[in-house]
Order: C-alpha cells, then sequence, then structure tokens
C-alpha cells in the first residue's frame, strides 16, 4: 500500500501553475479517498507526435505529470498515434495536412525516447490510443458521435470561428474531440492534464466517462508558454522555441534572452521549484537583495542541468559569462557551416563579405540589417570589431569566431 503525502502538500505542488482545476474540490476529495486506500491516482496527459522534437513549450505537461509521479501517482504518457491521424484542430483556422503511418511512428519513437528526461522510465505507463481507437470499429465510433450533437461541437471556439468564417471543417475534425475523450474512458482515468486551449477537449472526457459509468476525471490546465519573444506561444514554425535537445550553451543563451517578467513564469512552469520558494526569490529582486540576471542565470542552470548536466550547466554558465559579462570568446561556440563561394571567396580575391556571413549565419536578418550592425560597430570577427565590407580568409576551409551584440557563433567556411 502506498504511503502517500497529506493532502494539502500534495496540493501545494499540483496546484502550482495551474490555470484551472476542474473542480479543486473533487481533486482534494479524490486525493483523500487515495490517501486512506493507498492506491494511487492515475493521472493522464496525451501528446499527439505531429513533430519529431519536443520543446520546452511541451514539456509544461509533462512537468505536471512529474509532479503527481513525484508524489506516488500512476501517471500515463499517452501517445496520440492514432488521434495523430486526425490531427488536433484546437487553434487551428484551417484542416491540418493527415500525417501517415510512418510519420507518425517515427515521431512517437522520439517523444517517448525524450519524454524520459523528464520522467522515470520505470514508474511510466507508456500508452497508445491505436490500442483501444483502432478496434473501436464504424458502428462504435457511431455509438460514440451518437453522443454529442453537431451544435455542441460548434460551440467550440476554434469550429465556431471557422463557421462564422466560412471557412471549411472537414467531419474527422469533429470526431477528434470524441476520439480524445474515448481514451479517458479506456484508461479510467482520475485525472487529465492539458493546456487551456484544450478545455472543450477535457470536458468531452468527463461527459463520455459519465455515460461509461465511471466518475467524471478532474481536469487540470496548465497555461500557455509564451516564446522567447514573450508574446506568442512557443513554436519552432515561429522560430521562438527552445528544444530540448539543443546544445547547452544554445539553450542556456536563448534562455538568458528572455524577459525578466517571463522569467518567473519559467520559473514557475519548467522546474520543480515550489512556488513559495519562487515567491520569496521574487521579494528579494524587488528588495534589491538579488539581481534578476542572477535569478535568471540560476533559471538557465536549472533547466540545462535537466536535459544536460549539471556540469553542462556551469559549462554554459561560464561560456556566456565570458561572452557577455567579460567580453570574452567562449571556446564552445555552436558551428555554422557556410559556403565560401557565397561569401565571394576565390584563390585570386581571398576575402568574404562581411555582412553575407553575418546573414548567412543568422545573426541578422537580411544582407542589409548586417550592414547597419556593422556600421554601429557591433560586428566582431576573431574578437576584432569589423567595420570593412571585406575580411581576409587565407585558406578554406577557416574557422572564425563570429559575434553580432551578444550572439556569437564560430563560422566554418568551406
Amino acid at each position: 500500500m502506498t504511503k502517500f503525502l497529506p493532502v494539502d502538500e500534495q496540493l501545494d505542488l499540483l496546484e502550482k501553475g495551474a490555470a484551472e482545476i476542474i473542480r479543486t474540490a473533487d481533486l482534494r476529495a479524490r486525493l483523500e479517498k487515495s490517501r486512506e486506500t493507498g492506491t494511487p491516482l492515475r493521472v493522464k496527459a496525451g501528446f499527439d507526435p505531429t513533430a519529431p522534437d519536443l520543446h520546452l513549450g511541451h514539456t509544461v505537461l509533462m512537468r505536471k505529470l512529474k509532479h503527481f509521479q513525484d508524489l506516488g501517482h500512476t501517471v500515463i504518457f499517452l501517445v496520440g498515434d492514432f488521434t495523430g491521424l486526425i490531427g488536433d484542430p484546437t487553434g487551428r483556422s484551417a484542416t491540418r495536412k493527415p500525417l501517415t503511418h510512418e510519420e507518425l511512428k517515427a515521431n512517437a519513437e522520439t517523444y517517448t525516447a525524450q519524454v524520459f528526461q523528464i520522467l522515470d522510465r520505470e514508474k511510466t505507463e507508456v500508452r497508445f490510443n491505436s490500442e483501444w481507437l483502432g478496434t473501436l470499429g464504424f458502428e462504435g465510433i457511431i455509438r460514440l458521435a451518437a453522443r454529442f450533437t453537431v451544435s455542441q461541437m460548434l460551440e467550440r471556439e476554434d469550429f465556431h470561428q471557422r463557421w462564422d468564417a466560412e471557412q471549411p471543417i472537414s467531419l474527422h475534425e469533429l470526431l477528434y474531440p470524441l476520439a480524445q475523450g474515448y481514451d479517458s474512458v479506456a484508461l479510467e482515468a482520475d485525472v487529465e492534464l492539458g493546456g487551456t486551449d484544450q478545455k472543450f477537449n477535457l470536458l468531452v472526457g468527463r461527459e463520455l466517462q459519465r455515460h461509461y459509468g465511471q466518475a467524471s476525471q478532474i481536469v487540470l490546465m496548465t497555461p500557455i508558454l509564451e516564446g522567447l519573444d514573450g508574446v506568442q506561444k512557443m513554436s519552432k514554425s515561429l522560430g521562438n522555441a527552445i528544444g530540448i535537445h539543443e546544445p547547452p550553451a544554445e539553450m542556456y543563451g536563448k534562455l538568458m534572452s528572455i524577459s525578466d517578467e517571463l522569467m518567473w513564469k519559467y520559473w514557475t512552469l519548467l522546474t520543480d521549484l515550489r512556488q513559495k520558494e519562487i515567491a520569496a526569490m521574487q521579494a528579494e529582486v524587488a528588495s534589491g537583495a538579488l539581481h534578476p540576471m542572477e535569478a535568471k542565470k540560476r533559471l538557465a542552470r536549472t533547466i540545462v542541468a535537466d536535459f544536460h548536466s549539471a556540469e553542462a550547466a556551469a559549462r554554459a554558465d561560464e561560456g556566456w559569462a565570458k561572452q557577455f559579462q567579460r567580453g570574452e570568446t567562449p571556446a564552445d561556440l555552436p558551428e555554422v557551416q557556410v559556403s565560401a563561394a557565397d561569401l565571394g571567396w576565390s584563390e585570386e580575391q581571398p576575402t568574404i563579405s562581411v555582412d553575407k556571413l553575418v546573414a548567412r549565419c543568422g545573426l541578422a536578418a537580411s544582407t542589409t540589417e548586417a550592414s547597419r550592425k556593422r556600421a554601429e560597430k557591433s560586428v566582431r570577427i576573431d574578437d576584432e570589431v569589423v567595420s570593412g565590407v571585406k575580411f581576409g580568409v587565407a585558406a578554406v576551409p577557416g574557422r572564425v569566431a563570429l559575434r553580432v551584440g551578444k550572439r556569437a557563433v564560430m563560422a566554418v567556411i568551406v
């Protein structure tokens, strides 16, 4: 029989970062019953493998799963290999392009490998919803669909907006909330986690569980994590994401680039630190006892250590300090390969275009912006400020440390 912490102590961790719980009183009651019987709660979160790699935005739910796991409950990492065929319409203004079985399988393998950087492999129940949805059959789908009306589905904000805008809604998209809801029935979930944008789907799960004679699951929703710009949802397609497999120095540098305000949301959603400890740190910053940069460096070290190691985090911290606080160039810069011919290099004219180099290395959006940076004396090559349009490179392949403002790379010219 599992021995659980007092319910108030469990709730202190579980409520951290939660945007909404439906309902907190029910969660408390279920935790109390779990503690009395020694039976862990069954807690699920589903992830459709629609992309090959995870970023920190994906890990918010995984982190909350970890909190349940750390408290002794059974967590279920659900891979939506079947729902991925439909494509979650959440937040979409158009129908998703369906993925093939092969793409979903490859992405699922990557997901399941990455998730154990947060969850305990031995204590995690990994399930694939093709296990029950793939065998439901057409009759089962009809009976499932009979539980809801078209008007109920159109209450969903995404569908409602598309309907008003006279944009197409495919019939298979209407089945997505039913499929996700049926997952909760198949797994007999006590709690389902999801982002605030998933509320409609999560509530469908509660309704279907009631229909099948089960107690309705508790719904715990987490906020949507903004990316590096502090405005838009973290997304690789928007270029504001931090991938969990990015090199330590790159991950650390990106974390140091976020605003001081966003830092506290990252502390809450991306770490295991208790909320009262985060609040104490905020009070230190407010009083002037702790500099905001130091709080942000602690955050960067914590997150890099989670996905790499404490040693890698320490090296990234030292490298960042050398580069941005002491003006030195660290030894472990991320490498970017650039074509010498594209930069105008030849044996007859062994020079390269500085503006093109800066743009090709991603340190400026265009050669025009690169030229402006150079005029501002923000461009350094091998720790020397560069003002000329050309830079001499005696031999190819060659390597130069390129720095623009606070960003730096090792340009490998081939």
